[in-house]
């Protein structure tokens, strides 16, 4: 057999698969898993948007190939959800495109920008597909550590003039994953100007900016004043619509990007299948009441974990506005790997040691709210009959 590529000894195992793994292994022994991992709906897609797939998958027109860039029902549906959210206006022929999830869009988008030597700034802690698919491009990741004294946002100050010169995108992602932060609109404002002056193109990554609380209102960076000249939005159906399975996502913002985007997508996959398209059009002209009901649920969840962390005294100031995470630093003695180790063993706990998301996540681990409210407690009970306390 022929040596693989250089590229994939750059690439550590996939995060998720790792916990997948000790994950089973606990469950093989007979331990009762609460699993606060990997973010994942636990509540069923709404049954009208099930409806209108079981509908179109009926209908024969659907089973040909697809357009690569999205059927233009698809598109404009983008465009008017896009309009009544954000209060944004899009072409649904230049500035719209389908995505077969936003993993795969923020993966390609790579391919279209990202040359050997090339830099893409990366926030750390952050979803580890901004850096994996910069390796991937031949380009080199440059982190930008996002810590607690400055509310988990970049200091754009910081980054080198050397660096600068040789970047082409910067990653964001508001609200934020792994650690629940928001992006004030004056930050996005101020990244806006930053990539003007440096010829950057901003990824902006939004897939949870439905998922908020205590009146929170998530923005789109394209509502920013000329943010459409540098910026590409990924936003997505998953979490929104307990979608994750179904992989349906958008992305939406400057012409130029979305063009490069789809050429990229044109000569790798041949687009998401016609009767899902449709079933995400239902969902992107509802009412938002699903949205409403699921986040009253993530609250109250929210709240539980909270309360019963700061039981246990972990130093949390305020509960999270958005997102179903909580990012949450480890006890002295530990670190992140150690602490999630710790947690599985002892209170049959499944979570996200913070280090995966980068080095800047070293002292933390990760909590979803992606399991029942009785579960939650159960949870905070065990730590505290284990002795665990920060």
């Amino acid at each position: 057999m022929p040596k693989e590529s250089m590229r994939l000894e750059k690439i550590p195992p996939y995060l998720f698969e790792e916990i997948d793994r000790k994950k089973r292994e606990a469950i093989n022994k007979g331990v009762d898993i609460i699993n606060l991992g990997i973010g994942d709906p636990d509540q069923p897609t709404p049954a009208y948007i099930v409806q209108s797939m079981q509908k179109a998958v009926e209908n024969s027109q659907n089973h040909d190939y697809p357009s690569s860039n999205g059927e233009i029902d698809f598109r404009k549906a983008v465009v008017d959800w896009y309009h009544s959210r954000f209060s944004v206006s899009l072409d649904a022929d230049k500035e719209v495109t389908c995505l077969i999830g936003s993993k795969e869009g923020l993966s390609h988008l790579s391919l279209a920008y990202i040359d050997k030597d090339d830099i893409a700034i990366v926030p750390s802690p952050s979803y580890p597909v901004y850096k994996m698919w910069t390796l991937m491009a031949g380009g080199d990741p440059y982190f930008v550590p996002l810590t607690r004294e400055n509310d988990f946002l970049p200091d754009l100050n910081k980054i080198p003039e050397k660096v600068i010169n040789k970047a082409k995108i910067i990653y964001l992602n508001y609200p934020n994953n792994p650690t629940g932060a928001i992006a004030p609109s004056s930050f996005l404002e101020k990244t806006v100007n930053f990539a003007k002056e440096n010829d950057l193109l901003i990824v902006y990554d939004n897939a949870y900016c439905d998922m908020t609380y205590d009146h929170y209102v998530a923005p789109s960076i394209l509502e920013i004043d000329g943010a459409k000249e540098v910026s590409i939005e990924f936003a997505s159906l998953s979490k929104s619509y307990n979608m994750t399975g179904w992989r349906i996502a958008m992305a939406a913002g400057n012409e130029k990007a979305i063009k490069a985007l789809r050429v990229i997508k044109s000569n790798v996959d041949s687009g998401q299948f016609k009767a899902i398209q449709q079933a995400a059009v239902s969902a992107l002209n509802s009412d938002g009441s699903d949205i409403k009901r699921h986040n009253e649920i993530y609250t109250r969840r929210r709240d539980i974990l909270f309360a019963g962390l700061k039981s246990l005294n972990w130093p949390l100031k305020d509960p999270p506005k958005a997102t179903f995470y909580f990012w949450i630093p480890v006890p002295g003695g530990y670190d992140s790997a150690s602490f999630a180790s710790k947690l599985l063993e002892s209170c049959g706990l499944v979570t996200v040691p913070g280090n995966g998301y980068g080095d800047a996540g070293e002292g933390y681990i990760r909590m979803a709210i992606t399991v029942s409210e009785d579960r939650i407690q159960e949870a905070i009970d065990r730590m505290k009959n284990a002795g665990i306390r920060y």
